[in-house]
């Protein structure tokens, strides 16, 4: 006999295939719903990703312009210390310019008789002086002459050479002398 099954209950089928298709519809609900979800994410993920990009550029504007003010700043602080320098400068030969003149009217104050200078020099503080002396005595007074001046430190005879061509007890002599500023009350 073949075996024939028959449902007697039809209600039972159509039950189960109705819970297939509200399974069905759930399954695609959640789907959907949570496409939605990542959909969602996504774009407000990517929003904020877009948000932070323009600030960064933005930011990076802002970093181009203060770097180009600080190079401005450091050029004029440069300017600013080669004028400070320059200042220096000219307020040192104007504060030395009277000291030079004082130098040298200290020196024909305290030349001895029939002494001449033919070179000076004034490297730094020393002072070098060549010249030609009537004798050695008067090269031993224009020594203490410059010993007694205030302007003068040091002085120190370095060569003395006979030279007949001016006389007959002439010589050619060098000295040095240090430069001494005196006290401001001494320049009056």
């Amino acid at each position: 006999m073949a075996d024939i099954k028959i449902n007697l209950l039809p209600w039972r089928e159509e039950r189960r295939e109705q819970k297939k298709k509200e399974f069905l519809n759930v399954i695609v609900g959640v789907l959907l719903i949570a496409g939605l979800i990542v959909g969602g994410f996504d774009r407000f993920y990517n929003s904020a990703i877009d948000t932070q990009t323009a600030r960064n550029s933005f930011l990076n504007g802002e970093i181009k312009i203060l770097e180009g003010r600080i190079a401005e700043i450091q050029q004029l602080q440069q300017k600013k210390n080669e004028l400070l320098s320059r200042m220096k400068v000219i307020q040192n030969l104007q504060g030395n310019r009277p000291i030079i003149v004082r130098l040298f009217d200290e020196l024909a104050r305290r030349l001895a008789p029939r002494v001449f200078f033919t070179d000076l020099r004034l490297v730094g503080k020393k002072l070098s002086i060549q010249g030609i002396a009537e004798s050695n005595n008067r090269i031993s007074s224009q020594l203490r002459n410059l010993a007694e001046s205030e302007w003068f430190d040091l002085p120190n005879v370095t060569a003395i050479n006979a030279d007949p061509a001016y006389g007959p007890q002439a010589s050619k002599f060098s000295l040095s002398v240090q430069q001494s500023t005196p006290k401001k009350e001494e320049l009056d």
